[in-house]
């Protein structure tokens, strides 16, 4: 998809109208051209002051050429920025749509970066549409006038303009691939940086780790990104030079070479050094926008590539409504298998046979890697069984019912993200419901709500996780999840975790599944699923 495609895709007919005003004002501006020649032409030495209806012609010709200007690039800024916040939204709209499984093989990174610098890039590429369109209407009526002063010598100055375009697309195509690695380069630029911002602790503990990291990661990944955007702005600044010196190498054929050649009239040739002066600066302009134009095909080719893979898998997501009770959850021979990152094997977890009931406590544990987390991201749907099914009251769980699945869970994963508002809770009385929450989870000292929005969420890791039971509390939800939750809490509030809360939302009614290595508290679970390496030992 390139530029304008993507454009026409956003509104064809803005495109249209914005054409047809460019065409007009692109079409005043060669008339006034010819209209300055003609004034020259006609001035008399004796009488030096051009015809009254020539200035007159010429006023109306400017006043012309500047509406419609004004009015084609009013047109195009207001599509071009329409076309970004449709474009921004609908790939927020592909991520949030896919396959959780499938985004983390994406990666964080890519993602990031097609959110930032490719939308920057095409924002800034289409920003320069407007001047493009404007140029190019210029540029065409200007030979057109050029062709009714003498077709020959139009022919010449075509070719000669060609061979010179052709050059400096030559260069031009080496930047655009200078573009496409440089945008490779990026990713994995983009990828170091969260290595910093995540392992900060662990680079700061370890000299000889972060000397390698900077040295032969980011350091040649940089100098890398830095060559390629050399190269490609070189390539870019010859392909300009190029094109201006050939504008004078022009203009020196048709002064002093083409009186050599045949008669021309002090018409013609002023007619053909005026106008093609003239057309310097829009084709200049056009030249130094080329580059814009190419990193956002880049970036448009990109994001292409990211939502052909999103939208393959994109899930049906329909609003819906949470279902306050259920009786019965089942997963019969369940699997669900994946790649380990930088390995060529493959971990399975399953075949998984169970069964869930309201108000159980039931606790998940097992050493690490030994798959709690994915089984925690297939009992609530985030994750597709490759074979077996769940059931939920007898319903199979297939793409209609993941969506309304889904909304039976409350969730605290140990990668969990808190949001600085109640995000997607209607209640009525959200702020005095959360005032009480805040005392049973003693952080009224800390933080308040108003308005369902946090007065901060810079707090320890412990007092966030707090937050996020805060907002499970808030959703009253018939199950809910903890994925490690009491791991960074104090003992004194683990024990207000394990001996209280659970018990509290076990008497409820609720179904509450924890995830945890604390095994002074597996006494109090009415069931205990330990895994090894994908499987259920014990239960």
């Amino acid at each position: 998809m390139n530029l304008i495609e993507f454009l026409l895709k956003a509104s064809w007919l803005s495109v249209m109208a914005a054409a047809i005003t460019g065409s007009i004002s692109g079409m005043g501006s060669a008339a006034a051209i010819a209209l300055i020649n003609r004034s020259i032409s006609q001035i008399n030495p004796a009488h030096p002051q051009a015809p009254p209806e020539l200035l007159w012609g010429f006023l109306g010709i400017v006043a012309i050429v500047l509406m419609t200007n004004l009015i084609s690039q009013f047109l195009l800024v207001k599509l071009a920025q329409d076309a970004i916040y449709k474009l921004r939204l609908r790939i927020s709209g592909w991520i949030l749509a896919s396959p959780l499984r499938h985004l983390e093989e994406l990666g964080a990174n890519r993602l990031l970066t097609t959110l930032t610098e490719d939308i920057q890039s095409i924002s800034g590429a289409v920003f320069s549409v407007p001047t493009l369109c404007v140029n190019a209407a210029i540029i065409i009526a200007s030979l057109v006038y050029l062709g009714w002063l003498s077709i020959g010598v139009l022919i010449g100055t075509l070719v000669f303009m060609g061979l010179s375009i052709s050059l400096v697309q030559l260069l031009i195509n080496q930047a655009v691939r200078l573009f496409t690695e440089a945008r490779e380069e990026n990713d994995a630029l983009m990828k170091h940086f969260q290595a910093i911002t995540d392992g900060i602790k662990e680079l700061k503990l370890h000299s000889q780790r972060r000397e390698d990291f900077l040295q032969e990661d980011l350091q040649t990944t940089a100098a890398n990104l830095r060559e390629y955007r050399i190269s490609s702005q070189r390539a870019i600044a010859l392909s300009s030079g190029v094109g201006e010196l050939s504008f004078f190498a022009l203009l020196g054929l048709l002064v002093y070479g083409l009186p050599q050649i045949q008669t021309v009239s002090a018409e013609l040739l002023s007619g053909y050094v005026l106008t093609i002066s003239y057309l310097m600066r829009p084709i200049g302009n056009t030249l130094a926008i080329l580059p814009s134009l190419s990193q956002a095909g880049v970036a448009l080719r990109k994001i292409d590539t990211l939502g052909l893979s999103l939208a393959s898998r994109a899930e049906n997501l329909v609003q819906t409504t949470t279902r306050h009770q259920f009786h019965q959850i089942e997963i019969r021979q369940a699997t669900h298998s994946y790649q380990l990152a930088g390995a060529e094997t493959t971990f399975t977890l399953g075949p998984v046979d169970l069964t869930l009931h309201p108000g159980e406590l039931v606790f998940i544990v097992g050493g690490n890697g030994s798959g709690k987390s994915t089984l925690a991201k297939l009992l609530t749907g985030l994750y597709v069984p490759d074979t077996g099914e769940i059931r939920l009251d007898g319903i199979v769980i297939d793409d209609r019912h993941r969506e309304v699945y889904r909304q039976l869970f409350s969730t605290v994963f140990a990668d969990f993200y808190l949001f600085d508002r109640m995000v997607g809770l209607r209640l009525d009385d959200v702020d005095a419901q959360a005032k009480n929450y805040l005392t049973q989870l003693q952080l009224t000292h800390k933080v308040t709500v108003e308005d369902g929005k946090l007065s901060t969420t810079a707090l320890s890791q412990g007092q966030r996780k707090r937050l996020a039971l805060l907002t499970a509390y808030l959703e009253d939800r018939p199950i809910y999840l903890f994925d490690e939750w009491a791991a960074d809490q104090d003992p004194y509030f683990r024990e207000i975790f394990y001996q209280q809360l659970l018990p509290e939302l076990k008497q409820r009614g609720k179904t509450v599944l924890v995830i945890s290595h604390d095994d002074r508290y597996f006494h109090l679970a009415d069931r205990l699923l330990k895994l090894d390496y994908g499987k259920i030992v014990d239960s």
